[in-house]
């Protein structure tokens, strides 16, 4: 699936007057973000979207950064802005995601793209929360009246993943780490969304035979391997669907970035325009 969606976006870039253009800022020595920013880059070129990057220091102060954000804000050959998370812990990652244009925020977390979200209205969606969504809907189309449970809330993808679910007609029940009877909530859920970040949390006998499963946790074992949040070996046996930990949502999500960038581009004003405001 995200191959096939990066396919479409590259041809539909292609057709653009200009490339649309998409600008990470990464600030500090995190390697995950490191690693996470390399591949979106690469991703970028084979889509025929061109990026631009940002590499700041761990020391570098809030003016610093909210600086980096209104030149990428003011440069008309930007059409997305990315601002890689986790930030180093100085800086208030709240006010630099809202320093960032509404039209321009491909993570879809300024205030403006979280409030067109929750009233249903056009506006650039989270992207793990898209990617998610695009896999259920290729297992079921019509989703109106199932049961989604979704274990996570954070704003990053639990919340945006539960109004998606909402929108699409499901009864959804938005579980978390002060839920009680979890085990039980979850066996009667038609969709299991699991973003809890605890290791192999969700059991087999967690899943309602035929469910589909998301796995949107990534934790490293003892041993250094890679694991969800869902016992893949268990939920496989009774899961009517089931994405894998790595290679599941991981790859839907990078895709929806670069669609975000595209709607950006072909959203926004052209250059001549911009320059006569």
């Amino acid at each position: 699936m995200a191959a096939a969606l990066r396919r479409d976006i590259a041809t539909r870039a292609a057709s653009l007057p200009r490339p649309p253009g998409l600008a990470v800022l990464l600030v500090g020595d995190d390697p995950a973000s490191h690693v996470y920013v390399r591949n979106k880059i690469r991703a970028c070129q084979e889509a025929g979207i061109k990026s631009f990057e940002s590499r700041l220091d761990a020391r570098t102060t809030q003016a610093e950064v909210e600086a980096e954000i209104k030149a990428f804000n003011d440069n008309p050959a930007i059409d997305g802005i990315l601002l890689q998370l986790p930030l180093p812990g100085h800086l208030d990652a709240q006010r630099l995601i809202q320093a960032i244009d509404p039209g321009k925020d491909v993570d879809g977390l300024t205030l403006r793209n979280i409030g067109a979200l929750v009233s249903g209205m056009p506006g650039l969606v989270p992207c793990t929360p898209q990617g998610a969504l695009i896999l259920i809907k290729t297992v079921r189309e019509d989703l109106s009246g199932l049961h989604a449970v979704v274990i996570g809330r954070s704003l990053l993808f639990g919340k945006p993943m539960g109004q998606l679910l909402l929108n699409a007609d499901c009864t959804v029940t938005q579980a978390h780490s002060k839920t009680r009877n979890l085990p039980e909530i979850c066996r009667s859920a038609d969709i299991l969304i699991a973003a809890a970040g605890r290791p192999e949390m969700v059991r087999g006998d967690w899943i309602k035979p035929g469910a589909i499963v998301i796995d949107v946790g990534i934790n490293r074992r003892e041993n250094g391997t890679l694991c969800g949040d869902v016992a893949f070996d268990e939920a496989v046996l009774v899961a009517g669907a089931l994405t894998p930990v790595p290679g599941g949502v991981g790859p839907m999500t990078i895709a929806c970035l670069l669609k975000n960038t595209l709607e950006a581009a072909a959203s926004s004003p052209r250059p001549h325009e911009i320059l006569l405001k």
